[in-house]
């Protein structure tokens, strides 16, 4: 399994992040003390993906912060990414691995206790809880797992794990206290005033609440 630091994960939205590019909102999230970046694009060409993402991984790599590419396989491949994230719909798993080798990162989402009691068969190197919470960026979602479900999968898991969905500062730090190893965010930074502010106080919590 890979090492990689879940606390602050950030997950990329241009339609959110008020008309500020990617390598803007990365730059300062990062000064704020990001641990993670997923490149999230539904709506964009291949090539534009692609440009994207060597742009980002040309920012991180230097500093040594993974750039996960979110369920595009043929571009984790292209840009030599670090890691690659999939839902339970996206490529299976092992074929995944088979392809980007034991090296990488490879996460799953997973909406339900069962979906999580599933990945513990897997050599996943973490899970991303979705949703937590009801969230505005991701429309096509299960019912949320709530605290609880967090508790629950926690108890069990051998994976670290990643909540996301609806989280920001009031709500990180019973997410923390209730197992979760990190929270992943997308509007809770990108789409606010100073980026880096909000990752810093993301960070804080996350950091007191371990």
């Amino acid at each position: 399994m890979n090492n990689c630091d879940v606390s602050l994960y950030l997950v990329t939205d241009r339609e959110l992040s008020l008309g500020r590019s990617h390598q803007y909102i990365v730059e300062q999230a990062i000064k704020g003390g990001v641990t993670m970046v997923q490149l999230r694009e539904k709506n964009i060409s291949t090539r534009e993906f692609y440009n994207l993402a060597i742009e980002l991984k040309q920012t991180l790599k230097p500093l040594n912060i993974p750039l996960i590419i979110n369920d595009r396989l043929d571009i984790a491949l292209a840009v030599d990414a670090e890691g690659l994230h999939i839902g339970q719909s996206d490529i299976p798993y092992h074929i995944a691995r088979e392809i980007l080798g034991k090296n990488k990162i490879i996460g799953l989402s997973v909406e339900t206790v069962e979906q999580a009691r599933s990945a513990n068969n897997l050599d996943v190197d973490y899970i991303g809880l979705s949703p937590v919470f009801s969230t505005q960026t991701k429309h096509d979602i299960n019912t949320p797992l709530e605290l609880e479900g967090i508790q629950q999968i926690a108890s069990f898991t051998k994976h670290k794990t990643v909540a996301i969905g609806g989280i920001n500062t009031q709500n990180t730090a019973d997410i923390i206290k209730a197992g979760a190893d990190g929270i992943a965010v997308v509007s809770a930074i990108v789409s606010q005033k100073d980026p880096r502010q909000a990752a810093c106080d993301l960070k804080s919590i996350v950091d007191k609440n371990k």
